[in-house]
């Protein structure tokens, strides 16, 4: 099954991204190879241009809080999991103390850097990065995997606070919603709102379907149109009824 998300507001899209770039981040940084160290600390960069927003860790704490606030009014609830509810409170408490600590802009350890900074410089030239350009950064890739690995680990350190308070949010968002089944009819489908206001969607399908979700929608009406590749890539048009899973979610 694939799952596909959708975000319904700049906010989410955002924090989507730097999921997306954290996933990249861990999966490289635990690679040996120093081209595949290069994508980790590239991928550090462009976290920093994602994440270049002031208001984002007000946000998130905001956002913490409330959702904080939002679960105690469950603990009188006897039909709530008391241990599971502990857990979740647990959770928002720790990365709201950690992102709370944390001091100075995102990232300002890696701008006031200044051997990084000229690596990030280079890095944005196709090709940039070669020896030619930057030895020392060339020097520095010949150390040993783990060197790199300790380096990299302790320039991502400050942003770690505000990673692990993105995976909170998102895990309450995501476990929101309520999913049900449903068919689109000849590879559309679409679903009025009546206004109600959602963050995201969440669309899961069979891979083996070869049907792909191109969505759009708004405050009014959400609309799924499914596409198939053919052998050149090109998209064409899913004109068979394709089963999928719908989730909305919302705060």
């Amino acid at each position: 099954m694939i799952i596909y998300e959708y975000p319904f507001n700049e906010r989410i899209r955002t924090l989507l991204r730097l999921e997306d770039l954290y996933e990249k981040f861990v999966f490289f940084l635990h690679q040996e190879h120093a081209l595949q160290h290069h994508v980790a600390l590239s991928t550090i960069f462009e976290m920093l241009e994602v994440a270049g927003r002031a208001d984002l860790k007000s946000d998130l704490l905001q956002e913490l809080e409330r959702q904080k606030q939002t679960l105690l009014g469950f603990k009188s609830n006897p039909n709530v999991l008391s241990e599971r509810l502990d857990e979740v409170l647990s959770d928002i408490d720790r990365s709201s103390t950690a992102l709370m600590a944390a001091q100075g802009r995102t990232g300002q350890n890696v701008r006031e850097n200044e051997w990084l900074m000229s690596i990030r410089g280079r890095t944005i030239i196709p090709g940039g990065a070669c020896e030619f350009d930057l030895p020392s950064y060339f020097a520095w890739q010949h150390r040993t995997p783990q060197q790199r690995y300790d380096d990299i680990s302790h320039w991502f350190a400050p942003l770690a606070p505000l990673f692990d308070a993105i995976g909170v949010v998102l895990k309450l968002l995501r476990e929101s919603g309520r999913t049900v089944s449903t068919v689109a009819q000849a590879g559309s489908y679409q679903q009025m709102l009546q206004g109600k206001v959602y963050q995201m969607l969440r669309l899961t399908i069979d891979g083996a379907l070869g049907a792909i979700p191109e969505i759009s929608a708004n405050k009014y009406m959400l609309w799924v149109r499914f596409t198939s590749q053919d052998g050149d890539m090109k998209p064409k048009s899913f004109e068979s009824d394709v089963p999928f899973e719908l989730t909305l979610c919302n705060f």
